[in-house]
């Protein structure tokens, strides 16, 4: 690979990474001010800007680095309480984050400098964030930070440090006076970086007047300094005699407690110690050097062998470093090793290839079916017991690669966080959002279809469903609206619930607009539920007024397409005056599933297993009627035959197969029943979209195309049919005259 394709490799891995941290930015800004403790999130808000900004220093991005150093410098405020979390703050902090996603979104097509668009906009959010940081200029011609000089500046202990009281400690070298070096001039010059408030000078080293040789030193010095200036600063006065003399320098505020909260909130990106120490301002970089020299120099036995002293040991005994501070640190080095090793376990893998295993996986399901039909055929007993165990082992690896591409749908959730609040605030109401269920999984194929469904269903909940605070009080409601996002498994597919507590759905509005419309005419029956599926229809709007969020009759439509585009169905629950639910239901997967294999004629059907309740057989007396009694319940069915007319003779025994979806029961009449079946499905294409109940087809072992069953569509039929011979499903006290 050449050195650009390299750069490029890694620039694609920066892109999608700031994304990642941009994303986990939102969050934490969004739910930053109903948080009770928001020192994690502002923790993590401020590790990915920091994150960002470093990335971005390697590949010499400087106009990220530019505007993310300002955002972390009012973020490293916010977590060291300087200023406030306030709606204010968070109005600022959200479009600064939008502006650096929109600086990524540059460099993944290839922007790698900045454009005046995104200078003017950048200096603009500087404007506004000066005005939290200390009232400083708004300039954006201020002087750029780059990565390295950061990162020189941390080597060093660098960094504003308030004015408080330094200890220094000195013993100077006993050849400083023959070196040219007066102790006290050090003392002089280090009055012009503060005020020496106590000065004590040690002569315990001073030998007896007979003993003492006029050019050498014994003094040494305790100096109490007041001052802001940086450590590295005032270590730099002894630069020239710092090699041979012992320099103490501890900060002022130093209480061990105040050292290891800096520690343990210090970023999980370096695993050694002495750059811990570092960090966190303990230890100087000369220090970490003159501990290194030591390390070297002094040596312990320990079982015949020679060992260097652990480093951490050698700070403590030099005085450099306090025991409990040195403990702190080395839990953070383990956490950090922790965390590297985690992350080393994860491998991003691209979408396409996953698809592209996941296609073969599909074949050799199907080509292991063959292979168990020609098995079944040779009555080979070690053959079949060899077959068998394959379709065990590809069973596995069916599951296994379907899993790779399962993720929580809370991602997706998460999201509209920020479509809520800022929607909220065009609307001009107070809408607060609820989620539940993240943890549930489904495939990633269908987490990327689905946000524009949900998409539309918010803002269509937020605007048309919840009302304004003003109309929520004088009906009794809190003046706060409530909108929830709620996801779980049921019966092999996924729920995902949009709910509201406003206004409710108007059954008599709809079913006049409708009628207004010319989609249904005048007298015509309909259930609350059909009511309801009307908004779903194309142009249909019940907006007194055309907003930028609605009312133009387009949305609803896109919704109820795109949906069953996933196999997948809507209906709505509503309740006048207390709100409304709409409620999605899709498969979890769209690629692998495990079946039931029937028979009708010569013709073979697949039902998806999650919906397959039981199988019986069909009363012989049954000849013209469309349902049968189960146990006591009325149990409507559809026969296969008739659907799909299948010729041929009709078998003496036929079968029942017992279904379920979204709660409600039917039966499917079918010949034969050929037990479970792993189905590999394959779309259908635009000539057969028209079928009514089929939601795609399937290879089986022998070759053969079988079609898959839509237990959705299927349940709607049921339902029609019921609407039109409503008496006929009303029997309950005498069954036995049906049968």
């Amino acid at each position: 690979m050449s050195f650009e394709d390299e750069m490029k490799a890694a620039l694609d891995t920066f892109v999608v990474e700031s994304r990642e941290l941009l994303q986990d930015m939102e969050d934490g800004l969004l739910g930053l001010e109903h948080d009770q403790n928001p020192e994690d999130s502002i923790g993590a808000i401020f590790r990915a800007a920091h994150t960002i900004k470093g990335s971005a220093g390697l590949f010499g991005l400087d106009h990220i680095v530019h505007f993310t150093h300002v955002v972390e410098s009012l973020l490293d405020m916010l977590r060291n309480e300087e200023i406030p979390v306030s709606s204010a703050l968070i109005a600022v902090l959200l479009p600064c984050r939008d502006h650096i996603s929109s600086l990524v979104d540059g460099i993944a097509v290839g922007i790698t400098e900045e454009t005046a668009e995104q200078k003017n906009a950048g200096a603009i959010l500087h404007e506004k964030l000066r005005e939290f940081i200390n009232g400083e200029s708004a300039d954006y011609s201020t002087e750029v930070v780059t990565h390295n000089e950061e990162q020189n500046a941390q080597a060093s202990g660098g960094g504003v440090v308030d004015s408080g009281n330094w200890y220094l400690s000195l013993r100077f070298s006993k050849d400083c006076l023959r070196n040219g070096m007066d102790p006290l001039s050090f003392i002089r010059y280090l009055s012009t970086l503060g005020d020496v408030v106590n000065l004590m000078t040690i002569t315990d080293g001073i030998p007896a007047i007979d003993d003492m040789d006029a050019e050498t030193c014994y003094l040494g010095f305790e100096v109490v300094l007041k001052s802001s200036a940086t450590k590295e600063a005032i270590e730099n006065v002894f630069e020239f005699v710092r090699e041979d003399s012992i320099i103490r320098i501890v900060p002022p505020r130093s209480k061990i407690d105040e050292y290891i909260d800096i520690i343990n909130n210090l970023p999980n990106d370096d695993e050694l110690l002495g750059e811990i120490l570092i960090k966190s301002g303990v230890l100087t970089k000369h220090e970490l050097d003159e501990c290194l020299r030591l390390q070297h120099q002094r040596h312990r036995l320990q079982d015949g062998k020679t060992k260097e002293a652990p480093i951490g040991e050698i700070l403590v005994k030099q005085e450099m470093l306090q025991e409990p501070i040195l403990n702190a640190a080395l839990q953070k080095q383990q956490q950090v090793k922790d965390t590297k090793a985690r992350e080393k376990q994860n491998i991003r893998v691209d979408a396409e290839r996953l698809d592209k295993l996941i296609d073969l996986v599909g074949e050799l399901v199907i080509a292991g079916a063959g292979a168990n039909l020609r098995a079944n055929k040779s009555d080979d007993m070690a053959l079949l017991e060899a077959t068998s165990e394959v379709m065990r082992l590809v069973e596995e690896v069916r599951d296994s690669a379907l899993q790779l591409r399962m993720v929580p749908i809370g991602t997706t959730f998460s999201r509209f966080q920020r479509v809520v609040r800022d929607v909220s605030i065009e609307l001009g109401k107070d809408i607060v959002l609820e989620i539940s269920g993240g943890d549930t999984e489904v495939d990633k194929s269908v987490v990327d279809k689905i946000g524009d469904p949900l998409m539309h269903l918010v803002r269509n909940s937020m605007d048309h469903g919840i009302e304004s605070a003003a109309i929520r009080v004088a009906r009794g409601k809190p003046a706060q609206g409530t909108l929830r996002l709620n996801a779980y498994h049921e019966s092999g597919s996924i729920v995902i619930e949009v709910s509201d507590d406003g206004g409710g759905l108007n059954r008599d509005k709809i079913l006049a607009k409708a009628i207004e419309k010319g989609l249904i005419s005048s007298g015509t029956s309909l259930s609350d539920k059909e009511i309801y599926a009307l908004i779903f229809e194309p142009g249909f709007s019940t907006a007194d007024q055309v907003s930028n969020l609605s009312g133009r009759g387009v949305g609803m439509d896109v919704v109820k397409r795109n949906v069953t585009s996933l196999r997948g169905t809507i209906d709505i629950d509503s309740q006048i005056g207390v709100g409304a639910t709409m409620r999605i239901r899709m498969p979890l997967t769209l690629a692998i599933i495990d079946g039931f294999l029937v028979g009708v004629g010569d013709s073979s059907f697949v039902i998806p297993l999650d919906n397959v309740i039981e199988c019986l057989e069909l009363p012989r007396t049954i000849t013209e009627n469309d349902y049968m009694d189960l146990r006591g319940e009325v149990l409507p069915f559809i026969r296969l035959r008739q659907l799909y007319d299948i010729r041929g003779e009709v078998p003496r025994r036929q079968n029942v197969v017992v279904v379920g979806y979204a709660g409600n029961k039917a039966g499917l009449v079918v010949d034969k029943l050929m037990g479970e079946f792993q189905t590999v499905i394959k779309p259908l294409g635009k000539l057969f979209q028209h079928l009514q109940g089929i939601g795609g087809s399937t290879i089986l072992g022998s070759g053969e195309v079988a079609l898959i069953l839509s237990i959705a569509s299927m349940m709607q039929q049921v339902t029609r049919r019921a609407q039109h011979k409503p008496a006929a499903l009303q029997f309950k006290a005498d069954t036995s005259k049906h049968i």
